[in-house]
């Protein structure tokens, strides 16, 4: 049986505002950290061999992980490709190109390759990554969306419960733009929660439509090989 919340909700409001703040600290040092590691490899390397850097001093940007627990490789892997989509925005215009794979990250000189998607692109990938409410998912979210996206596999979802998903969220038919979905979700779920006289139920039922939802805009795309 859950707890009660005990704490006030002043308190709570709080608390997530430190830890955002904190997340935004440990963002910014990890961005200077990882386009450092990128320069020193001129070779490239893996997300992996990247994670283990930042693990490792000088840096000691994040906490050792377990590999073989996807929810437990989830923080580190969400952090560096936030990073590394920010990086790659913020040096294009400079005339360098960020080549991003869990396999092969490099940085080099030249034009963007003609099979990846322009910074300002829709790419629904870029997008995830560079939403930071994105940090925080369940164990069940995370191990469907990383044994798919490592494994280049596409997700079996019909098109019943995309719908199904969609109307719970509020559409008619499923919406081309995942920032809609996103948006509405939000919106359903501040009205939902307890404290403002919804129920744990509506809740869960609306986490559960987002996450079909984001799964299939992820498995749009194709996996990152």
């Amino acid at each position: 049986m859950d707890e009660p919340h005990t704490q006030p909700l002043a308190d709570r409001q709080h608390d997530l505002e430190a830890r955002r703040a904190a997340l935004q600290q440990k963002i910014a040092a990890l961005l200077v950290a990882v386009e450092a590691i990128l320069r020193e490899e001129s070779g490239g390397l893996s997300e992996l061999a990247l994670i283990r850097r930042l693990q490792a001093a000088p840096w000691k940007l994040l906490e050792r992980v377990d590999f073989s627990e996807p929810s437990a490789i989830y923080p580190a892997h969400f952090l560096v490709f936030h990073c590394l989509y920010r990086l790659r925005d913020d040096l294009g215009p400079a005339g360098e190109h960020l080549h991003i794979s869990p396999l092969d990250i490099h940085l080099t000189p030249g034009h963007i390759a003609s099979n990846e998607a322009l910074p300002g692109d829709q790419d629904q990938l870029r997008l995830f990554y560079l939403d930071l409410s994105q940090y925080d998912l369940s164990e069940t979210a995370v191990q469907q969306m990383l044994d798919d996206f490592w494994a280049g596999r596409t997700p079996t979802t019909d098109s019943g419960a995309l719908n199904e998903a969609a109307r719970v969220l509020g559409f008619e038919t499923l919406p081309d733009d995942f920032t809609l979905i996103r948006q509405a979700y939000r919106r359903q779920a501040m009205q939902a929660h307890p404290d403002r006289g919804g129920t744990k139920e509506e809740v869960q039922t609306l986490n559960a439509a987002f996450h079909t939802l984001r799964h299939h805009f992820l498995s749009a795309v194709g996996a990152v090989r």
